[in-house]
């Protein structure tokens, strides 16, 4: 009975079948994590307002250990050792968690507290306040009304123009730079940072 062994032949074939399907499989398959990765990375560097709030469970694998410490247990960063306590680019600081702008450069200032200091936020709609009495102290925390991440504190301070001093981590924000804030979808932002 000549049919019933596979000839080298149909062998080859069959391989050849094989290695294609595989091979397809696996562009699907690296094109599928591409697409979830550009989808990820679209909804951590833009900005939507419509875009819902991550649950914590994605925000603990999405965050940076210390931002998720900062934002979401309300932990702190050691002072003049932190991201942004002396940036002095032109820019604004958006929520870590949302996207939504907080702060803007040109209110940046030297609290010399060894943090990024504002002397006021670009709308306080979008903050909220808390008293904390953590700590045998009395403060004022000063929370992302839409997200509820803890960014820091606001103090009295004379030496700002509002004399308020929003002190605030840098693990709770990332820097759009002025030239990226168009592409990133902060085009509305951009009066507050350019020069006149």
């Amino acid at each position: 009975m000549q049919g019933s062994r596979i000839t080298t032949e149909e062998r080859s074939a069959i391989s050849t079948y094989v290695g294609a399907g595989m091979a397809v499989l696996l562009v699907v398959v690296g094109l599928y994590f591409f697409f979830l990765s550009q989808k990820e990375k679209k909804e951590t560097t833009t900005f939507d307002p419509n875009r819902p709030i991550p649950s914590d469970a994605v925000l603990k694998q999405r965050l940076k250990a210390e931002e998720y410490s900062v934002v979401r247990e309300g932990g702190t960063q050691r002072a003049f050792q932190n991201q942004f306590w002396n940036n002095e680019k032109t820019g604004i600081y958006v929520d870590v968690i949302s996207g939504e702008p907080l702060f803007a450069s040109v209110d940046k200032y030297d609290g010399g507290v060894g943090f990024p200091t504002f002397t006021k936020p670009i709308s306080k709609d979008f903050l909220a306040e808390s008293l904390d009495t953590s700590h045998d102290m009395q403060r004022t925390e000063v929370h992302a009304k839409r997200s509820n991440a803890h960014l820091g504190y606001v103090f009295p301070d004379p030496k700002s123009s509002t004399g308020q001093q929003y002190c605030v981590s840098s693990a709770a924000f990332h820097f759009v730079p002025v030239e990226e804030m168009k592409s990133r979808g902060y085009e509305a932002y951009l009066s507050l940072v350019e020069k006149k």
